[in-house]
């Protein structure tokens, strides 16, 4: 029998429907029926065991991230990318200690890798009270660092793309450190992922050490790739350069000054903010910004959409809908920050 998604598969919709209710309290039964289905369909159409143990695995990982940072979803994080063979007494090491301090201090949660080095860093300057740790199960260097030993919050994977949507998906910032390929990968995913839209925006922050580590990889950026055309210039404001823990810190505080959050709805953009914005603000950031408009359409304020019911908690807060273009992703990082300066 060809499964569909559709409610066309007759006896088994009815034993997947009693399934469900024999298990009980199913949020969002019809998306839980759709992932029955996969599982279903991939058992019909898959015969080799290592792909069905990825796909196993992998729905087994993402169950369990979901279910540690629900607790947590109303607080806002700061993931750290870094070397995990940093050594505690070199000062890139003590300035990351100091900045996930302050960000505790001011009520961030931190996010590492949970192995040593900068990872440990993080945990350490935040505490074990206010850090996760996402491990990867490798042959080396990454055993969990005394930190996150036995914290709840220890999540560890498999795989590193598993691992990796929960670095970005949790997110409300990100802080790179100085480090090797794996950070530099790390690094470059989030690169990618907002300059294509693919996750939310969110401020970007590359912490350098006294060698300039992040200086000469923005000299390469700058005479080689963009040199090449293969990016554009607005792609600058995805991040920021500094040494300075203090403005790492306000980086990440002012992006939300005024931008809460955004949507989508097809073509259709829904950026939610903490104060609403004048007539006389919405005419300035149409003046600098056309390019993130569809030819002939307008910014404006909004209510929420009915679409919005779903998260319900941010329904009162005030809203501005505009036709925006999906190709300036840049730019948007530009307009946020022009939003929070009203």
């Amino acid at each position: 029998m060809e499964l569909r998604f559709t409610r066309t598969n007759g006896e088994i919709d009815t034993l997947i429907d009693t399934l469900m209710e024999k298990a009980g309290t199913i949020h969002h039964p019809a998306l839980i029926r759709e992932m029955i289905i996969s599982a279903l369909k991939s058992g019909q159409e898959t015969s080799y065991p290592a792909d069905l143990k990825l796909l196993n695995n992998t729905m087994k990982e993402m169950r369990y991230t979901t279910n540690v940072f629900a607790p947590y979803r109303n607080s806002r994080k700061v993931t750290i990318f870094g070397s995990a063979r940093t050594e505690p007494q070199e000062p890139i090491y003590q300035t990351c200690v100091r900045f996930s301090r302050k960000l505790a201090d001011k009520g961030y949660m931190i996010i590492t890798g949970g192995g040593p080095g900068i990872m440990q860093a993080g945990n350490e300057g935040a505490g074990s009270d206010r850090s996760f740790a996402v491990n990867i199960r490798l042959p080396f260097e990454q055993m969990p660092n005394p930190v996150m030993l036995q914290n709840p919050r220890l999540i560890n994977y498999k795989y590193f793309f598993n691992r990796k949507v929960a670095f970005v998906k949790e997110s409300n910032a990100i802080a790179v450190f100085p480090g090797g390929f794996g950070t530099l990968d790390e690094a470059m995913e989030v690169f990618t992922l907002i300059q294509t839209g693919k996750t939310s925006p969110k401020p970007l922050v590359l912490i350098d050490d006294n060698d300039g580590y992040w200086d000469r990889w923005f000299d390469f950026v700058t005479s080689c790739i963009l040199g090449k055309g293969f990016i554009s210039a607005e792609d600058f404001s995805i991040f920021t350069i500094t040494r300075d823990e203090d403005e790492a810190v306000r980086v990440i505080e002012e992006f939300y000054r005024n931008y809460h959050s955004l949507r989508f709805f097809e073509e259709r953009l829904i950026i939610r903010l903490n104060k609403e914005l004048s007539k006389e603000q919405i005419d300035e950031l149409e003046n600098e910004f056309p390019e993130l408009r569809r030819p002939g359409t307008r910014i404006s304020c909004c209510p929420p959409l009915p679409e919005e019911a779903d998260e319900p908690d941010l329904l009162k807060l005030p809203r501005i809908s505009l036709q925006f273009d999906h190709q300036h992703y840049g730019l948007l990082i530009a307009f946020i920050r022009k939003i929070n300066m009203f």
